[in-house]
């Protein structure tokens, strides 16, 4: 698994954000030692001064195989732990009293020992535990274990930059699932290069798309923007989301105590841009909002400003298949009011976004977003058909007061309208902690928390008092989400409306540790900050699974998740999901075949199989990934 960067080159890498001075490190590269991938730093570096040297270049990571066989039953985070983040894990065991626990180094000395708090039946999954805490252990080092009652943890670090390469890896997933664009080796690697996908000259092309019959007359191009998630459809509503996420992860530097915005700046990610003046996070946005714009309805049609739905292929594609053989038929499907007003958010934040760096990107952007709105407003009921799932998802949702909210907010803070902050302020959803911020979670259907967001931690218009009341439904949701992890013996941050894990409960798992951090940005209250960590430590192996769910963190990961290209479980020549891909997760009603053989009675935590197959519980999209991007950052952040 990727382990933190070497002791020399996290001390550069901490003078280089100090803006003191800047040295220049050689290309970071992984290789492996004792069947764990560890990054290490190229023979020679030098030392130079100045403002403007260069940093490590980024580099996805090259993780050791997954281990295989049964999990073990003490649990913890096996990426591991911050020096001064809580430490906590769980045993699985029907002991009904305190057993006995010790922490070991990697030599095998120990360094800690304690008792566990037996914590009864989990609810989420069914299994008798026991919580340990080992929180007052702060010094640095890998390879550390915990046992308890005679079984041990899978190996883990404790230290500052554990996320970093997370971070990294987390948003090059958005490069690798670019359309219409070559992806280079020499970013990625060979086994993930690929041919451009749907631009004239591949099997088929986005460039000139019909719409389905009787929806319009036209043909527009649809190219670029990023592939949804294991097929290759492409939705307004999806990717709004996580354009949004991608470009708050920034705007979050820009405004928040101790945020890096060097780490997400121009030559720090994997992107083909860099060097361009741009920061690299926005160059990535960027190239789903210009496909984003060009899925709106033109000028001189009946419903010019709205938003076409989605685009994508007449009939489902089979896997394994590589994009840039995809050749099913694509067709543009009916605009909708919440594709409408995702482009009108995205397009206004993005206007304030780029306005330093590309004015009239900005401008156009701001102008398709007014006219977006004024769309919807005119056509406030036109919803996506959910019938309509032949060749991709139907992405339906008969509530948009959500979406108006978010799109009314995001112009507000980008232009300062009375026009909008009165939207803003009669809404029924404003100031509503709970309609904002569900249990479940913010997520591509329930987006109004992105608006409150961004209205509580942006400067605007709002005023002071208003300020005040939208901070206060985002610490009310974050205190009960810290409430939810406290109480959880698994520590996750998610307690879903009937005990019923959600498909992609992993996107909202994280989506809720995005209101923590948000929450912690606000207050400073360090409680928000450690149900975020905590929540990490669930997706990183603290769970029922005994399983990373982020492909190449940890000792054993998800690494079979659902993708056309990334098919190694179906073709060996082909390569496992990238390293930092997000497992859809726990997915209580199993709706593929596959899991409804296999996981019949399951327990809501439980309901997961790392099958390609099982696309109900092991797809991963960008909507999932855009949040773990976000709360990677924000972990660094905290070193």
């Amino acid at each position: 698994m990727p382990r933190p960067l070497p002791r020399i080159t996290r001390v550069l890498e901490r003078l280089n954000r100090s803006g003191r001075r800047r040295l220049a490190v050689a290309t970071v590269t992984g290789v492996v030692a004792a069947g764990v991938a560890i990054p290490t730093v190229a023979a020679g570096f030098g030392t130079e001064f100045g403002a403007s040297q260069a940093v490590a270049k980024p580099q996805i990571s090259k993780p050791a195989a997954s281990k295989s066989g049964p999990a073990p039953t003490v649990q913890v985070n096996q990426v591991g732990y911050q020096t001064g983040s809580p430490k906590k894990g769980t045993f699985v065991t029907k002991a009904k009293t305190p057993l006995a626990w010790t922490l070991k180094d990697a030599s095998g000395k120990e360094i800690a020992s304690g008792t566990t708090t037996p914590a009864g039946t989990d609810p989420s999954s069914g299994q008798k535990v026991h919580t340990f805490d080992f929180s007052k252990v702060t010094e640095s080092g890998e390879g550390y274990t915990v046992t308890v009652g005679g079984q041990k943890s899978e190996p883990f670090t404790i230290a500052d930059d554990l996320y970093s390469q997370l971070r990294t890896d987390s948003l090059a997933y958005f490069y690798h699932n670019r359309s219409g664009i070559k992806i280079d080796a020499h970013l990625v690697g060979k086994e993930y290069a690929r041919p451009a996908g749907h631009v004239d000259g591949a099997a088929s092309s986005d460039q000139k798309v019909p719409c389905q019959s009787k929806v319009c007359d036209y043909t527009r191009d649809v190219s670029g923007g990023w592939y949804d998630a294991g097929d290759y459809g492409k939705y307004v509503v999806n990717g709004g989301i996580s354009a949004a996420q991608l470009m708050s992860s920034y705007e979050r530097t820009q405004h928040a105590k101790g945020a890096d915005a060097d780490a997400l700046g121009d030559g720090r990610l994997v992107v083909p841009e860099q060097g361009n003046g741009v920061p690299d996070i926005l160059d990535e946005a960027r190239w789903e909002m210009d496909f984003l714009l060009k899925m709106q309805v033109p000028k001189g049609e009946k419903l010019a400003g709205m938003a076409h739905h989605k685009v994508h292929d007449a009939k489902w594609s089979g896997l394994p298949l590589r994009a840039d053989k995809s050749d099913g038929k694509r067709e543009l499907h009916a605009p909708s009011t919440a594709a409408t007003l995702n482009l009108a958010a995205t397009a206004a934040q993005a206007a304030r976004l780029y306005e330093p760096y590309d004015k009239d990107f900005a401008a156009k952007s701001l102008k398709a977003a007014r006219a977006a709105f004024d769309a919807a407003k005119a056509n406030p009921k036109m919803y996506a058909d959910p019938g309509d799932t032949t060749g991709g998802g139907a992405y339906s949702d008969y509530d948009v007061k959500d979406e108006f909210y978010w799109a009314a907010a995001e112009l507000f803070i980008t232009t300062g309208d009375k026009e909008y902050r009165n939207e803003v302020l009669k809404s029924p959803l404003h100031n509503d902690s709970k309609a904002l911020f569900p249990s479940g979670g913010v997520s591509w259907q329930s987006v109004g928390g992105l608006g409150a967001l961004d209205l509580a931690t942006v400067p605007n218009k709002l005023g002071e008092a208003e300020t005040k009341a939208v901070r206060k439904t985002v610490t009310q949701a974050a205190d009960r989400y810290a409430a939810d992890a406290r109480k959880a013996a698994y520590g996750v941050p998610y307690a879903p409306d009937g005990g019923s894990y959600q498909w992609g409960s992993n996107g909202q798992v994280l989506n809720n540790m995005v209101v923590l951090a948000t929450a912690h940005d606000i207050t400073g209250d360090t409680k928000y900050r450690d149900a975020v960590t905590s929540g990490m430590d669930y997706i990183l192996g603290r769970n029922p699974m005994g399983l990373s769910y982020v492909t190449g963190y940890g000792e054993r990961y998800a690494h079979n998740q659902h993708h056309r290209f990334w098919a190694k479980e179906k073709d060996a020549k082909l390569p496992q999901p990238a390293p930092g891909a997000v497992a859809g997760g726990p997915n209580s009603s199993i709706d593929d075949p596959v899991a409804q053989t296999k996981l019949k009675g399951s327990a809501p935590a439980k309901s997961y199989l790392d099958d390609i197959e099982s696309w109900s519980t092991n797809e991963i999209t960008i909507n999932w990934n855009a949040p773990l991007a976000w709360v990677a950052s924000y972990l660094d952040d905290q070193a």
